[in-house]
């Protein structure tokens, strides 16, 4: 493979949570030295990368992604030293390091829209997006757009200028008015102030609504919602590419994701621009694909159709910090989430691991009276167990309660027992690595004479010749396999008995074994070609 070829290509990021991964203080909230104290656990699990959730200084109205100020560490998690040395010691293990970055809207804390605010007439008085009253009803807001969270309009009378301010989430997270060409030089500061840093990259939050439509219209109720289409605005993607220039100026391929919350893959792959703005964007319909195979057959279905043509690299994510964590998802069931995890880390793509999904963690159940989030997402954010909880921990020191079984699953329990989720993620990732197919190789389907309940393709990776072949189970039955193409294509070689060997399985069972044809209920298996099997046939059909 090329020298060329991209880290965050080869790579698996791991999304930490700050506020719920590792509290080294005691004070019940994460913090930056938690996760400098927890490196080791990724280093063991095999991650190449780790993304940070803000930590930017913030009142926490939404929970770092209402920044008041870009350039610097909130005490609750720490210092600039602090950042510098997580920095550091995940470089010395060979681990990345992004960060999330929220150029959309500010707090209205930051001195950017204090000043803003304070008069029509100051140097920053259109950094933000204001809009003039309409004379004959005043109060009426200057679109009918509703912003997250709330439901209310997303447009917040500000009784200083006398003038309407957008906010596409909380009245508290301004937007930036993205068309002053002051606000992108000023952004583009920020991320030189973290590149100058050392970071890899950043994950880009909700970029496809940086741009608003300049016509200012109402929309249809069902359209309303921010996370809706209607900002997706076609001039928003060469801010993307004025992000990406200043990334390709530096060094060690700095890499960027994009929050694209478009449900429509073809939407998406235009935030590629022509391999010149994202580098990645993720991938969000198989957050709500129920556990069928039709449904996951159409979501990969999609990828290729709509981002092979751009030669856009795909991304695959099974949950994060804004949604139910797949376990919960597939109704606790761990088999399926064992399942899902051979899946997500043998597509072709980068995959992102959510803190926690190593553990099989469900979402906390979370009373009404310790909920803290606007958008309701509580329970996938509940705090990771590191050790078993001491005895009589409620968690009422904490900020959000234990999620399900803590005392059990937890890392230092699991990592004591080898059958566990836990070291099935670390097999995958072993496996993964030691693979060019699986980590760059194509993607192609496999008929295997059951196209009811198994999704089965093959992962190839031609310049060094390395096959792999993935089974996937979708149901609780059982299911034998009345064919498997052969790994090396000769018409006259069947797969005999032999030829594939279990590579991996989602339940551990029959690892290193060859591969009978027989696939168990809720079972994903790995398997890859015996080229002494396939060797001797060929030298036999020669002979013969």
């Amino acid at each position: 493979m090329s020298a060329l070829w991209p880290w965050w290509k080869d790579a698996v990021v791991y999304q930490i949570y700050p506020r719920s991964f590792a509290d080294s203080d005691g004070d019940g909230v994460g913090d930056l030295e938690g996760v400098r104290e927890h490196l080791d656990h990724l280093e063991w699990l095999g991650v190449d990368a780790i993304w940070l959730s803000p930590f930017f200084t913030s009142p926490m109205k939404d929970f770092g992604y209402d920044v008041a100020d870009y350039c610097d560490v909130d005490p609750l998690f720490g210092t600039l030293a602090g950042f510098d040395a997580l920095v550091e010691d995940a470089h010395a293990r060979g681990i990345k390091v992004l960060i999330d970055w929220v150029p959309n809207h500010t707090s209205d804390q930051h001195p950017w829209f204090v000043e803003s605010r304070s008069s029509r007439d100051n140097p920053r008085a259109g950094w933000y997006v204001w809009k003039d009253a309409d004379p004959a009803d005043p109060m009426k807001p200057p679109t009918n757009w509703k912003a997250a969270f709330t439901g209310e309009p997303a447009w917040q009378w500000d009784t200083t200028r006398q003038q309407w301010y957008l906010h596409l989430f909380l009245p508290e997270q301004p937007d930036l008015d993205w068309r002053n060409p002051d606000v992108v030089e000023a952004m583009h500061g920020t991320l030189r102030f973290w590149l100058d840093r050392g970071v890899d990259g950043f994950r880009i939050d909700v970029v496809h609504g940086l741009l608003k439509d300049e016509a200012w219209p109402d929309v249809d109720e069902r359209d309303r919602h921010v996370i809706g289409a209607i900002f997706d605005v076609e001039a928003t993607i060469d801010l993307v590419r004025g992000f990406r220039s200043v990334l390709d100026g530096y060094d060690g391929d700095r890499a960027m994701v994009g929050e694209v919350y478009l449900l429509s893959t073809a939407q998406v792959a235009r935030y590629y621009g022509d391999g010149d703005a994202l580098h990645m964007a993720f991938n969000f319909p198989p957050l709500y694909a129920p556990w069928e195979l039709r449904a996951w057959r159409r979501r990969i279905d999609r990828v290729v159709e709509e981002l092979d043509p751009r030669d856009a690299w795909p991304t695959w994510v099974l949950s994060n910090h804004d949604n139910p964590r797949h376990r919960t998802r597939c109704g606790g069931s761990e088999a399926r989430a064992r399942a899902a995890a051979v899946l997500l880390l043998t597509l072709r793509g980068t995959p992102f691991l959510y803190a926690g999904e190593e553990l099989g963690l469900e979402d906390a159940v979370v009373p009404p009276e310790r909920v803290v989030d606007p958008g309701g997402r509580d329970g996938c954010r509940a705090p990771i167990p590191w050790t078993p909880p001491a005895a009589g921990d409620d968690s009422d020191a904490m900020w959000l309660p234990w999620p399900p079984d803590a005392s059990t699953r937890n890392a230092a329990t699991l990592r004591d027992d080898p059958s566990s989720i836990l070291h099935l993620y670390k097999r995958l990732l072993a496996a993964r690595r030691a693979s060019p197919a699986l980590r760059r190789g194509t993607w192609a389907p496999l008929d295997v004479g059951d196209t009811d309940s198994v999704l089965a393709y093959e992962r190839t990776d031609a310049e060094t010749g390395d096959h792999r072949v993935v089974l996937v189970n979708f149901t609780a039955a059982d299911v034998v396999l009345a064919a498997l193409m052969p790994v090396f294509r000769h018409e006259r070689v069947q797969n005999t008995s032999g030829a594939w060997v279990v590579e991996v399985t989602s339940d551990g069972v029959g690892e290193g074994e060859p591969f009978t044809g027989r696939l168990l209920g809720d079972q994903a298996v790995v398997l890859r070609a015996d080229r002494a099997v396939v060797v001797r046939q060929l030298r036999q059909l020669r002979q013969g």
